[in-house]
């Protein structure tokens, strides 16, 4: 008895001894683990900061154009890894604590932590190496990204035209004269000047010797914009443009920007004022050797003001050039023997510009009847009604090719895009979306139906020059002169379409007198209008309101009560805190755009 005793007293004491030095091994491994877990949080946290720190500076270099270095690549590469190694730890961590409340959760817990602990070894040391090797040497957290040379711009070619081809040799013979810095290209609407420099510009690019280290194209249009040309500047030399940053600011980017490179040519085109270089940001061409730039104008009083060394007039084409251009858009229908003679009467009355002959070719293209062709020149000699700023020959022209379009809804369709600022890229799917909001297509179909219906019309318009192919993929566009003689018409016009077009303008305020009972459409878009009259407006039968891109905070509440038959509103682009009650009001409302609008 006193055997089994004293045995039975061995084997308690042995478990305790090796049960204490257990649970004492297990106190001293979670003691080590929380220390782990706290050393990788505090080294995690550390990484993160430098990370973030990084980031700004190549935020900061992002504006001016330049891209993270490989190496700055790898790194950000890299610590991500980690990030994700350590969020797997965590749920490992979480894992292991719910699994005490298990069977055999002691074991499986210390288990567990065990291969936790190897994982935070290696994560450590993953990290500590990256904090070590954060200290990159000056100049090389990012690098400059060049922009290409040229960019291709699509256009006509005008290679069959002796007499473009000619003025084209011309430019291309002052790029090359080191005493000649600005030059100017002049002529009326519609003659080709800026088909002219696109052919310019897709020729140097296609140099094998590059004359200048960047060729940089702006629209300027006739309501000059600064911020908005410098923008176009900013974004070919890859800079980022902030929305609150000053044009003075930008400016001063921009001539910082341009005078690192070599040599740059600066193609300003559709000028109708005298802009101030300097404002814009370009250098001193007198002082920055072998750099120049390129202005093309209707007005040649605006070239000389801008002390331009050399003028290029833009001359319409001769008649066989003129028959050439008429004929190849036309097609083969020319050859007809008792189609000709017609034809190239009808090629004469476009007077020898481009944008006439290629509109009126495309227009009688595949049509054999006689009487249609006599009926087209018959339009076509008779007179019609000044238009400021445009060349009768031409006004005839696009007059008649609106009056042949089928249909009062795709005529509707066709004044419908006046309403957007000149030079504007006009959203297709958008665009759409507001023609069938305002009925113009049949709506006796499928929505998917309907939508294609909008894009054909789109393309049929575009077939007929009287839209073409926006900046942006997804987008159209109308040439200043046929947006000139749409304004005209659509203002004119007495049956339904009457609109009123203010976008653009710099307005910074609407006039009440101008909100006339007899509109059906009315713009006031792209200006700095703040406020709106707060009085109940007299367009009772305006079916299209476009506010967007105004720093509007409020619309008053009576201001809408007068647009009851309103079926677009787009305050896209605006301050708005909130939208008004009278919206409630508006019945017959179909489309409300608020992209980028309540703040």
């Amino acid at each position: 008895m006193d055997f089994v005793a004293s045995t039975l007293g061995t084997v308690l004491v042995e478990t305790g001894r090796l049960l204490c030095g257990s649970i004492s091994s297990d106190i001293s491994s979670c003691i080590r683990f929380r220390s782990k877990c706290n050393n990788l949080e505090k080294e995690m946290q550390n990484l993160i900061s430098l990370r973030d720190d990084l980031n700004q500076e190549l935020e900061t270099a992002f504006k001016d154009g330049k891209l993270p270095t490989s190496q700055v690549k790898e790194w950000l590469e890299q610590v991500e890894e980690v990030m994700l190694q350590v969020n797997l730890i965590h749920e490992g961590m979480i894992a292991n604590n719910n699994s005490k409340r298990k069977f055999c959760g002691w074991f499986l817990n210390y288990r567990q932590r065990c291969r936790l602990g190897k994982k935070m070894v290696r994560a450590l040391n993953d990290i500590e190496r990256l904090n070590k090797a954060t200290n990159f040497p000056r100049g090389m957290v990012a690098k400059n990204h060049p922009a290409p040379t040229v960019e291709h711009i699509p256009g006509p070619l005008i290679e069959d035209q002796t007499t473009a081809t000619k003025t084209l040799a011309q430019l291309m013979e002052l790029l090359n004269d080191d005493e000649v810095r600005r030059i100017g290209v002049w002529g009326m609407g519609g003659v080709g000047k800026t088909t002219l420099v696109k052919s310019l510009n897709n020729k140097l690019r296609a140099a094998s010797m590059q004359p200048f280290s960047v060729v940089i194209w702006a629209t300027v249009s006739r309501n000059f914009n600064l911020r908005r040309v410098q923008t176009q500047i900013a974004e070919r030399l890859n800079m980022v443009v902030k929305s609150d940053e000053s044009v003075e600011g930008l400016a001063i980017r921009l001539h910082q920007r341009l005078e690192k490179e070599k040599n740059f040519l600066v193609i300003l085109d559709d000028v109708w004022e005298e802009i101030d270089l300097d404002h814009l940001g370009i250098p001193q061409l007198e002082v920055h050797t072998g750099s120049k730039i390129i202005l093309t104008s209707r007005l040649l009083d605006v070239l000389r003001g801008m002390k331009t060394d050399r003028a290029i007039k833009v001359d319409k084409l001769n008649d066989e050039e003129a028959w050439e251009l008429f004929s190849r858009n036309a097609g083969e229908v020319v050859c007809l023997e008792h189609i000709r003679p017609l034809a190239e009467s009808i090629a004469k009355e476009c007077g020898g510009l481009p944008l006439a002959i290629i509109t009126m070719g495309k227009a009688m293209r595949g049509k054999k009847m006689v009487k249609l062709w006599k009926h087209a020149l018959s339009k076509l000699q008779k007179s019609v009604p000044f238009v400021s700023g445009i060349e009768e020959k031409v006004y005839n022209i696009l007059k008649w090719s609106y009056d042949t379009l089928e249909g009062s809804n795709t005529k509707s369709c066709f004044l419908y895009c006046s309403l957007f600022p000149e030079d504007f890229s006009i959203e297709a799917s958008e665009l759409v979306q507001c023609w069938l909001a305002e009925g113009l297509i049949d709506e006796q179909q499928s929505y998917e139906d309907l939508v294609i219906s909008g894009i054909s019309l789109l393309e049929n318009l575009k077939d007929s020059c009287l839209l073409e192919d926006g900046a942006r993929k997804g987008t159209v566009k109308m040439h200043d002169v046929v947006r000139d003689v749409a304004k005209w018409i659509a203002w004119s016009l007495e049956d339904g379409c009457k609109s009123l077009v203010q976008s653009g303008k710099e307005l910074s305020e609407i006039s009440e007198a101008e909100l006339l009972n007899s509109l059906k459409r009315v713009s006031f878009m792209n200006n700095k209008i703040r406020t709106l009259p707060n009085c109940a407006t007299q367009c009772s039968e305006a079916s299209t309101l476009l506010l967007q891109g105004n720093p509007l905070e409020a619309v008053p509440e009576r201001f809408l009560q007068g647009f009851q038959a309103l079926r677009v509103l787009n305050l896209s682009g605006t301050r708005l805190l909130s939208l008004p009650l009278s919206l409630l009001q508006l019945n017959d409302l179909r489309v409300l755009l608020l992209k980028s609008a309540i703040t």
